[in-house]
């Protein structure tokens, strides 16, 4: 039996998290071998993970009976490291991103708080700020869905607690310029968090505001550049204060001592990590020369395509029936009806998808 009354009022008009399609509800949908199937929807790293890091998850196999730091203090040293901020500045997390967020939510969100989400954008920000009681504020985008700075700092209040600003961007992949982040950092008493998921593919990252401004966090993922989505390994950068009241919270032993000891291998593998970039912005420029529809200039591991006049929802089954997973982004709020996202694969991937999107044009201009 049901007890919906034990739920808080707020969930009930909360939207659930729309996920990627995944290989197996494809497979079984449209009677396809799962081996023949592209997964381009998601935003996974094609390559796999580092070949360190999986030698460290063998290595840390016979371990797991025992808790690992409590703080991830391993994988904070080697993020230190790699972004070199002192390690009074930066959080290890799971599960990803995602459980940062979550755990930030819980440290600053009180009931009608305010919190400003430029649109389209990542969906999470919202159902973690709103499960805590936020009032959400969206913004419509401007020209070419650049994030509309004006707008922004017209939508922030008295009452505004947290800003969020994702970049690159998802679903667009557009990069905000640092200035531009500067100018909101200034604008409001609240803080401001920018989302750097798909920063290593990006020309600039902005970790370096965070020993200059008292109100910015800075969220990121192993999920992308470096191949570990499986593990859901995020981090935090973020100013020394707000970091000793973040700890308070955090939940203990967040992140797996398999997790962690991987996540500090691959920071390891520089190897890896440059090819993993030229391999993802080769495919990208690759993308956005040969699909014939308008592609988005993009900073991420992905790109943006607008297939008007047709509908998103057709052409993404289109290439469904083919056995490539892109993502319909009508669950974007503020993305229109039109917009397809596509994760940057292999050589013959990307082919294989210029091909479909070529047969889709084909026939509309029939």
């Amino acid at each position: 039996m049901s007890r919906p009354e034990l739920i808080k009022d707020v969930v009930a008009s909360i939207a659930e998290y729309v996920p990627g399609r995944s290989i197996e509800e494809i497979a079984k949908k449209y009677s396809i071998n799962p081996s023949e199937i592209i997964k381009l929807g998601s935003n996974e790293n094609v390559l796999g993970p580092s070949p360190l890091a999986v030698e460290a998850l063998v290595s840390t196999a016979t371990k797991v009976n025992i808790y690992p730091s409590a703080d991830a203090s391993e994988l904070v040293d080697a993020i230190s490291v790699y972004t070199g901020l002192p390690v009074e500045n930066i959080c290890a997390s799971g599960p990803g991103m995602d459980g940062f967020l979550d755990n930030l939510m819980r440290l600053l969100i009180t009931p009608g708080d305010e919190v400003v989400l430029p649109t389209p954008t990542f969906s999470y920000y919202e159902i973690a700020a709103r499960a805590n009681g936020a009032v959400a504020i969206h913004v419509a985008p401007g020209d070419e869905l650049e994030f509309d700075v004006a707008a922004i700092k017209d939508a922030i209040s008295e009452n505004t607690k947290v800003i969020f600003l994702c970049s690159p961007n998802n679903p667009t992949g557009k990069l905000m310029e640092e200035a531009e982040v500067r100018d909101i950092l200034g604008s409001t008493k609240g803080l401001v968090f920018v989302d750097e998921a798909y920063v290593e593919f990006a020309d600039h990252n902005l970790s370096h505001l965070v020993a200059e401004y008292d109100n910015i966090i800075i969220g990121r993922t192993f999920s992308k550049a470096f191949g570990l989505a499986g593990l859901r390994i995020g981090y935090g950068l973020m100013p020394a204060w707000l970091k000793t009241e973040y700890m308070k919270i955090a939940t203990p032993f967040n992140v797996s001592y398999p997790a962690v000891m991987a996540g500090v291998a691959a920071l390891s593998d520089k190897d890896y990590l440059e090819k993993s970039i030229s391999f993802t912005t080769e495919g990208r420029a690759f993308l956005v020369k040969n699909i014939p529809f308008k592609v988005y200039d993009s900073q991420a591991n992905f790109v943006l395509v607008d297939v008007s006049p047709l509908i998103a929802r057709d052409v993404a089954e289109s290439l469904l029936k083919k056995g490539i997973i892109v993502r319909d982004c009508r669950s974007f709020r503020n993305a229109g009806d039109s917009l397809i996202r596509v994760t940057v694969g292999t050589q013959e991937q990307n082919e294989k998808v210029v091909a479909a999107f070529k047969k889709a044009k084909a026939c509309s201009d029939q």
